[in-house]
């Protein structure tokens, strides 16, 4: 098969189709919302492929037949019909104001007035300027209105850190989009997309009808690239690379349907054929990192969280659910749900091995306060581990630990609690991508960390102590003989005791017992 262009970074469908560069046809999915619907909101993390989705309907709607031929669409749409496209982003530049935020519409506003040809009467507010936008389009094309939002929520998200300026921006959008519903008989299709999912009250103001199709397993898969499109769409890009490894590193984004490959990390591994945490260098928010490790996150429990449908729609200025963050972002993903009595819970998890060794290794750094420190004990951990050195590994989990300035720990809150400790240590070999098991469930009991190598496999537990060591960790990994569940790996395993100091906030006992 013949090699294309690459579309990395381009969002325009016009440009993809008359362009010669690979697309992933996703106009059935376009086709299905614009004939079973009206309005919709979805969302979906950063480089996902939103804005060609919203571009690809944008010409849907204003009948641009020749982009779409060959596709799933082309013998079943109505070309004839060409209706006015609105098209509102705030994707471009942080706004740091409410009154940014206004010149911003309006700026928005005269755009699509220019691009449609229309003039609004002066003197307007944005609501009275928005409704006119939409009437006068109606009129002026005899076909009612496509209104399509892309990044909905940045003005907001830009200013987390600014609850005030957070909720001002809230309001001036409240006030954008409660015109949607009001000018209902104008209008055609709605769609708009985002990263969050701030609740319908606090920001669609009344639009009840807006139909959420983030969590619809029939749209799982309306972003992204599935196992087939990677075999078929990409076939000439797969020659002399490791399909399983595509898969590991890429893969595993999840909504309840078929799960799927980050679009941005894949054009750019194929182009540059390296296994990088390319989505991940664009830019993982400090806020995150910071929310994590104010609210004392354990972070073990990223490999398995349990979250309801509304802690993780819970998200809005004035709450945000750490699990919902993570979710909404893109660093955990569905992996099953579960019926609880009356509600259903969602099981949470990292989608793939970029995102567990990234995050971990940012999380590291804020949990450690010394971002070269971090580097410096992460980088000879994995020789360690693989060559089974249980000298250096005592000498190097006491690294580890005395490398945390004593300021840190003695002024940050969250180191006087427990799951801070073994938080650090869990995030430090996740950070190497290793094939670990937190609270690993044995007939006995659960192992606090299991870390499993072709050549050797480690048990780890940890435990809090007063002041001097008493051996209760190691004890507890024999008395419960938890090495039971790897003995038929035929490798040898290593238990690993660990003990902290409640009150010198260090490492005071370590013990190693390898079983052959």
């Amino acid at each position: 098969m013949k090699r294309k262009k690459l579309p990395i970074g381009i969002q325009t469908f016009r440009d993809i189709r008359e362009g010669g560069y690979y697309y992933v046809d996703k106009t059935a999915f376009a086709h299905r919302l614009a004939t079973t619907g009206k309005y919709y909101f979805l969302s979906r993390p950063r480089r996902f492929g939103k804005s060609l989705f919203l571009d690809t309907l944008a010409e849907l709607f204003a009948g641009n037949e020749p982009l779409f031929r060959g596709l799933y669409c082309h013998d079943k749409w109505d070309w004839a019909k060409k209706h006015p496209v609105i098209r509102i982003s705030f994707g471009g530049g942080r706004l740091e104001s409410r009154e940014q935020l206004e010149r911003r519409i309006d700026d928005l506003l005269r755009i699509n007035q220019e691009s449609l040809g229309i003039s609004c009467p002066p003197g307007l507010d944005i609501p009275g300027r928005f409704g006119e936008l939409i009437r006068r389009a109606e009129h002026r094309f005899g076909q009612r209105v496509v209104i399509l939002v892309d990044e909905y929520d940045k003005p907001i998200l830009d200013n987390l850190t600014e609850p005030e300026v957070a909720r001002a921006m809230r309001e001036g959008l409240r006030n954008l989009y409660s015109v949607i519903k009001d000018q209902d008989a104008h209008i055609r299709f709605a769609f708009l997309t985002g990263v969050s999912k701030f609740s319908k009250v606090s920001i669609f103001s009344g639009l009840n009808n807006l139909r959420d199709i983030t969590v619809s397993a029939e749209y799982s898969a309306i972003c992204g690239y599935t196992e087939a499109d990677v075999d078929t769409v990409f076939a000439p890009e797969l020659e002399g690379l490791d399909r399983q490894a595509i898969r590991d590193w890429y893969n595993g984004y999840n909504w309840l349907g078929d799960s799927v490959y980050n679009p941005f990390d894949l054009l750019l591994f194929f182009q540059e054929r390296v296994f990088r945490p390319y989505w991940f260098e664009t830019g993982t928010p400090t806020f995150l990192i910071d929310v994590l490790t104010e609210r004392r996150f354990y972070t073990p429990r990223l490999e398995k969280v349990f979250a309801s449908e509304a802690l993780l729609s819970a998200f809005d200025v004035e709450r945000l659910a750490p699990e919902a963050l993570l979710w909404q972002t893109g660093y955990l993903t569905f992996h099953g749900q579960r019926q609880v009595g009356a509600r259903i819970e969602y099981q949470l998890s990292y989608p793939n091995l970029e995102v567990e060794a990234s995050l971990n290794d940012a999380l590291l750094k804020g949990l450690m306060g010394d971002e070269s420190q971090a580097e410096m004990v992460t980088s000879r951990l994995f020789v360690v581990l693989q060559e089974g050195a249980l000298d250096e590994l005592h000498r190097h989990i006491d690294s580890l630990y005395a490398a945390i300035p004593h300021d840190w720990y003695r002024n940050n809150p969250i180191a006087q609690h427990e799951g801070y400790w073994a938080s650090v240590f869990y995030s430090h070999i996740a950070a190497l991508g290793l094939d670990l098991i937190a609270e690993d469930v044995t007939s006995q009991g659960r192992i606090d960390l299991t870390v499993k190598l072709p050549e050797r496999i480690y048990l780890f537990e940890f435990k809090v102590i007063e002041l001097e060591p008493e051996g209760k960790a190691l004890a507890q990994l024999k008395a419960r003989d938890y090495a039971a569940k790897y003995r038929a790996a035929g490798v040898p395993i290593h238990l690993v005791g660990i003990e902290f100091s409640r009150d010198s906030r260090r490492v005071v006992g370590l013990e190693v017992e390898t079983l052959a």
